[in-house]
Order: C-alpha cells, then sequence, then structure tokens
C-alpha cells in the first residue's frame, strides 16, 4: 500500500510472492466534513484480537501492520501461516469506515490462512472478536480478483459512511520472474451485528 500522497497500488511481493495489497493513509478514518453522514451501526474503536471465517475455516490472531519504508503496507509475517494483519493506523474493524485486513495465501512451504479465501460469496458471515470484549460480524456483499496492474484503489480503500471490512489476499497466476501474483482478492463486508 501507498501513502497519502500517491494514489494507493498493491505492495509488491515478498519471495513467497504473497503479499496482499493494504489500505492507504487516506482511507483511515473519515475527514472531508461534507462526507455523508453515518449509516448503520458502528462501534468505538478497539483493536482486533481473532478473525473467524467457519465457512473457510479461518480462525486467527491478529497481528498489527504498518506501512513500511517502500509506502506499501508490511505484510504479516510469512513465518506464521495462521496469521492475519490489520492496518492499525486506519479504522478498526466495527467502526464506521473502512477497515483493511491481509493475509497470505500462501508461503514458500504452505498454504496459508486465506488460502480457500475466493470460496466467500454475498451473504456469507464472518466474526472479528475485538480487545475490549466485543466482537463485530460482517456481513460478505461481495468478492472480487483484481489485476495487480489495474488495482482499484478508490473502490477498494475508499472511507465509507458504515462500518465495512476488505478482506485482502493475493490471487491468479503466480510469476515467477516478478515474484509476485498477478492478482488481489478482495472481500467486501459490512458490519451487520455487535455483540
Amino acid at each position: 500500500m501507498e501513502d497519502a500522497t500517491a494514489p494507493p497500488r498493491p505492495a509488491a511481493s515478498s519471495p513467497a510472492g504473497n503479499i496482499p495489497a493494504a489500505a492507504p493513509e487516506r482511507a483511515s478514518r473519515p475527514s472531508a466534513p461534507s462526507a455523508p453522514a453515518p449509516v448503520g451501526p458502528g462501534m468505538e474503536r478497539s483493536a482486533p484480537v481473532r478473525l473467524s471465517i467457519p465457512k473457510i475455516g479461518v480462525d486467527a490472531p491478529f497481528t498489527d501492520l504498518r506501512i513500511g519504508s517502500s509506502g506499501a503496507l508490511d505484510p504479516p509475517p510469512a513465518d506464521d501461516t495462521n496469521l492475519v494483519g490489520w492496518h492499525a493506523a486506519g479504522t478498526s474493524p466495527g467502526e464506521r469506515g473502512t477497515s483493511i485486513i491481509a493475509g497470505h495465501v500462501d508461503t514458500a512451504v504452505a498454504p496459508a490462512v486465506f488460502a480457500r479465501l475466493a470460496e466467500l460469496t454475498a451473504g456469507d458471515r464472518f466474526d472479528v472478536r475485538r480487545q475490549d470484549g466485543t466482537t463485530a460480524t460482517f456481513v460478505v456483499d461481495d468478492t472480487k480478483s483484481f489485476s495487480k496492474d489495474d488495482f482499484p484503489d478508490d473502490r477498494v480503500y475508499e472511507d465509507t459512511p458504515r462500518a465495512e471490512v476488505r478482506l485482502i489476499t493475493c490471487a491468479g497466476d503466480y510469476d515467477r520472474e516478478a515474484r509476485d501474483y498477478t492478482e488481489n482478492l478482495v472481500v467486501f463486508a459490512h458490519l451487520a451485528a455487535t455483540s
């Protein structure tokens, strides 16, 4: 991910070829005074601690991700195949706005936490347990793959008046020369319930 000074682009890949696209700083919080009024439920800020997606067998802890020196979001460590990361300087899952959750599709040695992410379809649910003891339940709106060469930054990272999440991983063919996948898979979801 790139910072707010330039249009965001998907991150370059690691040697494992599976670094997901990440959120730009500008998508982290609503800032324009003319932004639409909030829609639907929203929660106070709280760091996520666990992601549960029963349909695809995900039950994973979170790690904080930050924008690195390249201007892209650093990926989760590749040595833990059951770990997701969130853009910690951005919107937390459940807050109004767009929260970014990234995970590897695979590593050099094994499938990773988001290996089955493409199986999610509209209407599927997943939960984010948060540090304050609450749980945010999200409903999938859409799942799309985008070429990294033509990634729709505004659509993926734009701030929203309701609480939304983007689950992002790599997809498409693996380009051995570039050491990267050719696409990013993005799951678009909105907050449906809190507990």
